[in-house]
């Protein structure tokens, strides 16, 4: 019995471990399920690279990003908050499944507004080998200043090359194998579809048969798999009807566009905060997240002005050319090579000076930037002919005019001197001036008495002056001692006036003496 019991305590004091064959200590069996447990439960990391914006365009971008996701999840109390305002913002989201029980991957974002090369050694410890493939690059775009896309690609390219050339021998080699497993991922007969899963001509064991490379496609890769988002696609109507945009408009911007990205081998899309967007499933995908139970296909689209979808790997010259139009597909691509070559300094060339480096290129030992396509677009919105000229206009003059405001007491000093301006005109500033408007007043009163006469009346066959009259009544009420009134107050008499002597009275009761009786008359 005792023997039985240390065994016992022997086991539990080994922590579960026995003694194997050979003398080797077997695993402990509660060790080995905890560590599955928690490898199965830790959650897939993705990382998004977000260049451009601000601060609010690139909330707008995360709202549009994870929306359904925030709004199906019943777990979810709040949302992540951002930290954007200075330097390299952070947040993250979570990938629900299409059940919203199970987490499919954490995306954690990294946002960057200002395309300065003092931020580059922010962003490359982020990109380890480990990492790397788990990344992916985005550039925000606004409907607010088109004029100004291809400049602002143009900089966070530049400004990507520089955080690359800080890297290592290791991250530029695993950045090398991820480019040219994108090369070939989601081509039509192609083995590996755009999330990354096996397309079905894999599972059937069929060969590799994916459509070549056509030109200007993927002809300078950044390493990271690139998407464009042009945000608030829902200007377009103002630009439209405010600015006198047309629809070939619409489509030159396109164009060039897609003929720049297609040799970064990126993706496009435009977004609206008026309408749902293919936005998440084109990331996701990007990122290689994929639902378990619904796949959603992403689908390209070219017809819509405002829901633009052209996903990597699908678009080509060809494709471009049938917009119309007299675009040159080659001169831009060629110019855009020239653009993000850092040899040609950090600021594109406009026309005038292109024309005079093609003059000087056989006299000078250096290299000339000869052609540019930022040049060419930025030439073609400033025609005269095209709607994108009063955009630039309106968007320059607003950036180029700072507001300032005043201090508080300065402000209030100011309204003091505009209210007292006020107060000094509704007031005259000289007394002799109200004392002729009142004599003026006085004299025309007294012209239109003399046309009007006085106001009289018969009281007994008598003509009393009523204005007279009323003056007396006042005068006597003024000056008479108060007494109390009458219980049963007698008809006033009215005062006859001066004016009437006594000859007059006299007639007036002679008259009434005179009347005979009607009894002493003839007829009776």
């Amino acid at each position: 019995m005792d023997a039985g019991t240390n065994r016992h305590s022997s086991h539990t004091n080994g922590a579960g471990e026995t003694d194997g064959r050979n003398g080797e200590h077997k695993k402990n069996l509660w060790t080995s399920m905890l560590e599955s447990v928690a490898s199965g439960k830790r959650l897939p990391e993705k990382n998004l690279l977000v260049l451009g914006g601000t601060p609010e365009t690139q909330r707008d971008f995360l709202e549009s990003l994870s929306s359904l996701e925030t709004k199906r999840s019943f777990e979810r109390s709040k949302t992540p908050p951002i930290a954007n305002d200075f330097a390299l913002g952070y947040t993250y989201y979570d990938v629900l499944d299409a059940d919203q029980d199970d987490t499919l991957a954490r995306v954690s974002l990294y946002l960057l507004s200002q395309p300065s090369d003092e931020f580059s050694s922010l962003v490359a410890p982020l990109l380890t080998p480990e990492a790397i493939p788990n990344t992916a690059l985005v550039i925000l775009l606004d409907w607010s200043q088109p004029h100004l896309w291809l400049r602002q690609i143009c900089q966070w390219v530049r400004l990507f090359r520089s955080v690359t050339q800080k890297l290592g021998n290791d991250q530029h080699e695993r950045m090398e194998e991820i480019m040219e497993a994108w090369k070939s991922r989601g081509r039509g007969g192609a083995s590996t579809n755009l999330d990354g899963t096996p397309s079905a001509n894999a599972a059937s064991g069929d060969a590799d048969n994916s459509l070549p490379q056509g030109p200007g496609e993927w002809s300078d890769p950044l390493g990271l798999p690139l998407c464009v988002v042009c945000q608030s696609a829902q200007k377009m109507e103002v630009l439209e009807k405010n600015h006198a945009w047309k629809e070939p408009d619409f489509d030159t911007v396109l164009q060039y566009l897609r003929t720049v990205l297609l040799r970064h081998g990126a993706s496009l899309i435009y977004t609206s905060q008026n309408a749902p967007s293919q936005l998440p499933s084109l990331i996701h995908s990007t990122l290689g997240i994929t639902s378990l139970l619904k796949r959603q296909p992403l689908k390209h689209n070219v017809i819509d002005r405002d829901k633009i979808v052209v996903p990597p790997n699908w678009d080509s010259w060809g494709k471009i050319r049938v917009l119309g139009g007299t675009f040159e597909a080659e001169a831009v691509s060629q110019g855009w090579e020239e653009d993000v070559d850092e040899r040609f300094g950090t600021e594109p060339c406009n026309m005038e000076a292109l024309e005079q480096n093609r003059k000087a290129q056989s006299e000078t030992a250096g290299p000339l930037q000869t052609e540019s396509a930022i040049a060419r677009y930025e030439d073609w919105c400033q025609a005269p002919n095209s709607g994108g000229l009063a955009v630039v206009e309106t968007v320059m003059n607003q950036s180029e005019v700072t507001v300032h405001s005043d201090e508080t007491q300065d402000f209030l000093e100011a309204q003091l001197k505009i209210l007292e301006a006020f107060k000094a005109k509704a007031v005259p500033d000289k007394p002799e001036k109200i004392l002729v408007d009142t004599a003026a007043a006085q004299k025309e009163r007294e012209h239109i008495s003399e046309h009007i006469g006085p106001v009289q009346f018969n009281v007994g066959g008598i003509h009393v002056d009523a204005d007279d009259m009323l003056q007396r009544i006042k005068d006597r009420n003024a000056y008479a001692s108060p007494e109390p009134a009458p219980a049963e107050p007698e008809p006033a008499t009215p005062n006859v006036t001066e004016k009437y002597d006594n000859e007059q009275l006299q007639n007036f009761f002679n008259n009434l003496i005179s009347r005979k009786d009607p009894a002493d008359s003839p007829r009776s």
